[in-house]
């Protein structure tokens, strides 16, 4: 006879740790619900998941929301959660991902401000929609103003522009 059992010996996982990855589904649901309609488009998503996530809104009675989002954690174990993740992770902002791509961003910015046409040339190449006449007009406008110690207007408009650049390319617009 066998004093105590070891569950994590016989490889199938405790009650609850499935009713853990059970409510991080329901969770992720959650999230899912307050995206727009043209981001969800882009996930890989079951249509009965995409009518689902549609339907969440009507659900304002807070059992009835509850019980909506129960469903929606059900129809979520059959998706693909690394994906949605990851796109989940590039819009949150308080992920490492989003703070890693937006100081790549701002460094590209000071790189284009301080720098010549090589830089320029570089930046073109990695983001090839690039307009190049309106990212020399911007860069010669951010110069000027830094010369005349005026506000950084133009600074951020090259930043908006060069996030709208990432964001197109990496598929979140």
């Amino acid at each position: 006879m066998v004093d105590s059992y070891d569950d994590s010996l016989d490889g199938e996982k405790s009650k609850s740790q499935v009713k853990r990855e059970l409510h991080a589904l329901v969770d992720l649901g959650e999230r899912l619900t307050t995206l727009k309609p043209d981001l969800l488009a882009k996930l890989p998503l079951t249509d009965a998941l995409r009518r689902a996530l549609n339907d969440a809104p009507k659900h304002t009675a807070n059992i009835a929301r509850k019980r909506h989002l129960m469903f929606i954690g059900k129809l979520m174990r059959d998706q693909d959660t690394d994906a949605i993740l990851s796109l989940l992770d590039q819009l949150d902002a308080s992920t490492r991902q989003y703070n890693e791509r937006f100081h790549g961003l701002e460094r590209w910015r000071d790189r284009l401000i301080a720098g010549d046409d090589g830089v320029l040339e570089k930046f073109v190449v990695d983001y090839p929609d690039a307009d190049r006449q309106q990212l020399r007009s911007l860069i010669r406008q951010a110069q000027h103003e830094l010369a005349q110690s005026k506000p950084p207007a133009a600074s951020r408009k090259i930043f908006k522009y060069i996030r709208e650049l990432d964001e197109t390319q990496r598929g979140l617009r």
